[in-house]
């Protein structure tokens, strides 16, 4: 049941004619709720009131897979003007993005340039930038160009995801780097071939993932709403005896609000992962495939007054 609900909401992400419904008509339900807003001063009030909770955020302005060198200059642009307002407005806030938004698909070197811009900019006002991961056939690449940015950029992290058997390894090689690493379960559809397929496989080597990069004493961002994570991420710091400034949990905005603030008076460190932009439809169908009980959540969201 879990796969065939995944398959659905996958199948939904890419369908053009809800995501152009979605675009012009459903901006105004998602805004505040799935999204901070259709760009990034609109989900400035948003960030504001997180902040003041205690909760800190990371804003991504939706859209991938660009195919033309304008537009990912354009993207490119777009987020060094985030990284100067968050400076300039004192947001307790970091920056997520997607290399192919970038220029990815289109030039190595397109992409490279880019994100070097997006660096210098973060580095001069020493707000991290975290590059996302996207599916597994763009994983060595992704890969590759963070380790030559680490090299240079102290301020840069990238994403860990748990349903792909190569994790494990990734983890370990980039470990001598003492990586910022965003630790998810993964929304992309990949065959069995590359990915765990069952829901334990997959939460035990999130488990593993965890453990590893905690133990090495690297900063561990764990991306999850499984209270079995959450839960087991708690009992690991404990026995270990992992200071709770080593780690923090990230959820996505709009879902599991009062389990945020639940761990955020119990101590912990507590992100909010807030997308913004009016490309918003892709990403939520994907996040329910990922965790198809989001949908419950997600509905409260959607239907708050």
């Amino acid at each position: 049941m879990d796969a065939l609900s995944r398959d659905f909401f996958l199948f939904l992400s890419k369908n053009r004619g809800l995501n152009f419904m979605a675009k012009r008509w459903g901006k105004s339900i998602a805004t505040g709720n799935i999204i901070g807003g259709i760009d990034f001063d609109s989900s400035i009030k948003h960030i504001q009131q997180l902040n003041k909770n205690g909760i800190q955020v990371t804003v991504d302005h939706l859209g991938e897979f660009v195919m033309d060198e304008q537009v990912a200059r354009e993207r490119t642009q777009e987020c060094i003007r985030t990284i100067e307002t968050i400076a300039a407005k004192n947001l307790q806030t970091q920056v997520s993005v997607k290399l192919t938004s970038l220029g990815l698909d289109i030039d190595m070197n397109l992409v490279r340039e880019n994100m070097h811009e997006i660096m210098k900019v973060a580095s001069a006002h020493n707000i991290l930038v975290t590059i996302d991961m996207e599916n597994e056939s763009r994983c060595e690449a992704t890969l590759e160009l963070f380790r030559e940015l680490k090299q240079q950029y102290e301020q840069i992290g990238t994403v860990i995801q748990a349903y792909l058997y190569r994790s494990e390894a990734d983890l370990q090689d980039l470990n001598e780097l003492q990586p910022f690493i965003r630790l998810v379960k993964g929304a992309y559809k990949e065959s069995a071939q590359v990915a765990h397929t069952e829901k334990e496989d997959i939460r035990e080597n999130f488990k593993k993932l965890i453990r590893k990069q905690l133990e090495g004493g690297n900063y561990t961002a764990i991306a999850t709403h499984d209270d079995e994570m959450v839960e087991f991420t708690k009992q690991l710091v404990k026995e270990d005896g992992i200071a709770k400034d080593q780690f923090e949990f990230q959820m996505l905005y709009g879902m599991r609000t009062k389990t945020q603030q639940v761990l955020k008076n119990e101590g912990y460190n507590v992100r909010i992962y807030m997308p913004y932009g009016d490309d918003w439809y892709g990403y939520f169908m994907r996040r329910l495939a990922e965790k198809p009980s989001n949908i419950s959540f997600a509905l409260k969201g959607l239907t708050k007054k």
